[in-house]
């Protein structure tokens, strides 16, 4: 008989007959008993749930203590298990996630008929700016960037809006930290310098940027705030350069227009 090579594990044999055991992850458990309960729509006690699942009881109690330490499920006063309110906080963040985005999709879809070119929502993703909804131009005009499509912040114009109104201190660090050389090589990457262009454009409900990103393409942009007055994303108009060139305020005045419609139609601008 071969002996196993130093640092090899043999594996052991198996009966054909005898089934593999396989481990259940404590995530994949929690979820189970997460789903157990949103699929019976009502309380149950520990042993039900832990029977229901097919997961052994001391690793269901384990568990279940766990999620109600952090509030993802509570123990009722009979000792019966339900669904805790740190979920129906994310539902609610949710639930407005999907009415902003119904909304502001139909404004980006009006605004796109009426200046006759492309248009983007944008939303920030930790140091990049990503685009969440598009409606793509009637003419033979295409932006590369697609819904999904991330890129640093300091590169497009909604970028700087997304955290401008930020305090100026936090905006530098953001900015130092994420501020990267553009393809085209035009985009600011000094981070005092960032800094300021986003707190202005952030005033001014406007952004532009000529060619930063890519060559001969522009982007023009505004702030969709929320009540409290921080900046949850963007619309913006994405054209050829020699458009914004000759018309900036046609433009600005569009996408200003389009993100106080957003606001108003979510409850976060009077008037």
């Amino acid at each position: 008989m071969k002996s196993p090579q130093r640092g090899s594990v043999e594996a052991p044999a198996e009966d054909a007959k005898t089934p593999r055991r396989t481990r259940v992850s404590g995530m994949d458990r929690a979820l189970q008993i997460l789903d157990h309960l949103y699929t019976t729509g009502e309380p149950a006690g520990a042993y039900a749930i832990a029977k229901s699942i097919g997961a052994p009881l001391s690793t269901v109690y384990v568990i279940i203590d766990e999620l109600i330490e952090r509030e993802m499920l509570s123990r009722r006063s009979d000792g019966q298990i339900w669904l805790g309110p740190r979920l129906y906080h994310y539902g609610l963040v949710y639930a407005r996630s999907l009415d902003f985005l119904g909304e502001a999709s139909q404004v980006m879809q009006d605004l796109g008929r009426e200046i006759g070119e492309t248009v983007q929502i944008c939303g920030r993703d930790g140091d990049h700016m990503v685009v969440l909804a598009m409606a793509d131009g009637p003419g033979h005009f295409r932006v590369m960037s697609e819904v999904g499509t991330r890129v640093p912040l300091n590169w497009t114009a909604s970028g700087r809006l997304l955290i401008g109104n930020l305090p100026d201190a936090e905006r530098i660090e953001i900015f130092r930290r994420s501020a990267r050389a553009s393809p085209t090589e035009r985009a600011e990457t000094d981070a005092a310098a960032l800094s300021k262009l986003a707190g202005l454009a952030f005033q001014e409900r406007l952004s532009i940027q000529i060619s930063e990103t890519d060559f001969l393409v522009s982007c023009v942009a505004s702030p969709i705030c929320d009540a409290a007055g921080a900046c949850v994303a963007t619309i913006s108009i994405v054209l050829p350069e020699h458009k914004v060139v000759a018309n900036p305020a046609l433009y600005g005045d569009a996408v200003r227009n389009a993100a106080e419609t957003i606001e108003r139609k979510l409850g976060w601008r009077q008037r």
